[in-house]
C-alpha cells in the first residue's frame, strides 16, 4: 500500500473531492483525521472507513482550530505526515458585484484557513518529511466570470503554495497543488441550475468527461502523498481533463 503507516488531515472531507480523497488514501494504508461541519456526512463516512478515518467538525473559519485539528490528528494516530486543504465556501458574482462580505467568505473558508493549517502543521511535517497537498481552480487560473472572490483566495493559495515549497524544502516538506474537474454535489447542482453549463465544460474539456472525485482526483492525491512524488514541489497538477495546459 502506497500510504501505509502515513497518517493525512484532509478538511472538508465528508463530501465531494474531499470525501474521495479520504476513501483513495484509506485504500492505501493511510488513517485519516478529517473535517468537515456536516455531522451527519461525517459520521456516515467514519463508519464506512471502519478505524482508518476519525471525523473532526471544526470551524475552519476560526484561527485556533487550525491547532485544535492538528492535535486531534495527534491525538487519534500519533503523527502528521499529509495535509490536504481541500475545504473552500464562495459566491459567485460579478466583479462590480462582488462585496466585503464574499470576499470574507472566501478567504475566510478558503485562504485562512489554508495558510493557518500550514504553519500549525509544520512542527509535525518538518518531524515526518511531511506533504502539503492544497487546491486550486480553473476559476483563478483563467480568471473565470463571476468567481472574482473564489478566483483571487484560489490564487492566493497557489501563491503561498509557492513560497512554502521554496521555504520548507530544507525541511523536506513537499507542496504541491492540484487544480480539479471533478461532478462533485456541488457541480451537479450547478449544472442542473443552468441548462447548458454541462456542454460548455466538456466541449473545452479533451477527455470529454468529467472528472471522478475518488478515482480521478483522489488517485493523485494519492500519487502526491506518496514518496513516489518526493522529487516534487511547489507544482500545480491540472486534473482537469485536459482543459487547461500550463505553460
Amino acid at each position: 500500500m502506497r500510504l501505509d503507516g502515513k497518517v493525512a488531515i484532509v478538511t472538508g472531507g465528508a463530501g465531494g473531492i474531499g470525501r474521495g480523497i479520504v476513501r483513495a488514501f484509506a485504500k492505501e494504508g493511510a488513517r485519516i483525521l478529517f473535517v468537515d461541519i456536516n455531522d451527519e456526512a461525517g459520521a456516515a463516512l467514519e463508519r464506512e472507513l471502519d478505524g482508518a478515518g476519525r471525523f473532526l467538525n471544526a470551524d475552519l473559519s476560526e484561527e485556533a482550530s487550525a491547532a485544535a485539528i492538528v492535535a486531534a490528528a495527534v491525538e487519534a494516530f500519533g503523527r502528521v505526515d499529509v495535509l490536504v486543504n481541500n475545504a473552500h465556501a464562495s459566491r459567485q458574482a460579478s466583479l462590480l458585484e462582488t462585496t466585503q462580505e464574499m470576499l470574507d467568505l472566501s478567504f475566510g473558508t478558503g485562504f485562512y484557513p489554508t495558510f493557518w493549517l500550514m504553519k500549525a502543521c509544520h512542527p509535525q511535517l518538518a518531524a515526518t518529511q511531511g506533504t502539503v497537498i492544497n487546491f486550486a481552480s480553473g476559476a483563478g487560473i483563467e480568471g473565470q466570470p463571476t468567481q472574482g472572490s473564489y478566483a483571487a483566495a484560489k490564487e492566493a493559495i497557489r501563491a503561498i503554495s509557492r513560497v512554502a515549497a521554496n521555504e520548507w524544502a530544507p525541511d523536506n516538506i513537499n507542496v504541491n497543488i492540484i487544480s480539479p474537474l471533478a461532478l462533485t454535489e456541488g457541480v451537479k447542482a450547478y449544472i442542473d441550475a443552468n441548462p447548458g453549463v454541462e456542454d460548455a465544460l466538456l466541449a473545452k474539456t479533451p477527455l470529454h468527461r468529467f472528472g471522478d472525485p475518488e478515482s480521478d482526483i483522489g488517485r493523485v492525491a494519492v500519487f502526491l502523498a506518496s514518496d513516489d512524488a518526493s522529487y516534487m514541489t511547489g507544482q500545480t497538477l491540472m486534473v482537469d481533463g485536459g482543459s487547461i495546459k500550463l505553460r
